[in-house]
């Protein structure tokens, strides 16, 4: 009973930015539960790589479409390439994002309108284009991955934040739409996780201060995200919709 609710077969989930970090690890673990797997990003070589890694000793079949998500047209060549890849896609994961730390009044228009655009934007439209094959099938599991800094900010995260409480609206939104076609809409909130993107953006010293502010006394490693990513895409999570889970270690629970 447990391994149907988290049984995959059949089914077709596309990661963007599934090259590294958070997306590699929500494919492999799509993967080890039967699905067949696309992931997306800018950088061929990282993606090649990491579709062998996600595609190690299971059956399920892969491939792998260079795109940009801040490019609107290539969002829309994505979804093409995916469906007549697999012939359908099933599950929907928007993980493509990043950050550019700015104070307010030092934000400029080029690097506001790029992060709106592959945080926020991209998720429409890519939900968009694959929405309706899934109510063809009604059947359908979009999950959009926001983060605690919906829920609390941090100096400078003012386009972040803004797109990553966008996107829980969002889903509330694609929820009550989308909810009598059997597709569910949901968000995952992460919070610290060390992959490339606070890699390359905190100092030493703010790593420690995150790590210390959870519960847990520390960042969390890609693959305790994927429990997560595994419940909403599968039949084990079929009534969760227009919500989104916060996995955090903790750190929101802690106000002082």
């Amino acid at each position: 009973m447990m391994g149907e609710l988290f049984d995959l077969s059949g089914r077709v989930a596309l990661v963007t930015g599934g090259s590294k970090g958070l997306g590699e690890a929500m494919a492999r673990v799509y993967a080890e539960a039967g699905a067949d797997v696309v992931i997306s990003s800018r950088h061929e070589d990282e993606l090649k790589a990491a579709l062998e890694r996600i595609l190690e000793g299971t059956d399920s079949r892969g491939a792998y479409i260079v795109a940009d998500m801040t490019r609107r047209d290539d969002v829309a060549r994505l979804a093409k390439a995916a469906l007549d890849e697999m012939g359908q896609v099933d599950i929907v994961v928007n993980n493509a994002g990043s950050n550019v730390p700015e104070e307010i009044d030092e934000v400029t228009d080029e690097n506001w309108d790029r992060i709106i655009e592959l945080n926020l934007s991209s998720c429409m439209a890519l939900s968009r284009a694959l929405v309706p094959q899934m109510k063809e099938r009604k059947w359908g599991r979009i999950i959009h991955i926001s983060s605690i800094m919906a829920y609390g900010s941090k100096e400078g995260r003012n386009a972040y934040s803004a797109t990553k409480a966008a996107l829980i609206g969002m889903a509330r939104s694609g929820a009550l739409e989308l909810g009598p076609y059997g597709i569910t809409v949901n968000c995952i909130a992460p919070g610290p996780f060390l992959t490339d993107l606070p890699g390359t953006v905190l100092t030493e010293e703010q790593k420690l201060s995150f790590a210390n502010r959870t519960a847990l006394g520390r960042w969390g490693n890609p693959r305790e995200l994927a429990g997560t990513a595994l419940l909403l895409a599968s039949d084990a999570g079929s009534y969760i919709t227009g919500t989104s889970i916060v996995v955090d270690g903790g750190t929101l629970c802690k106000v002082f």
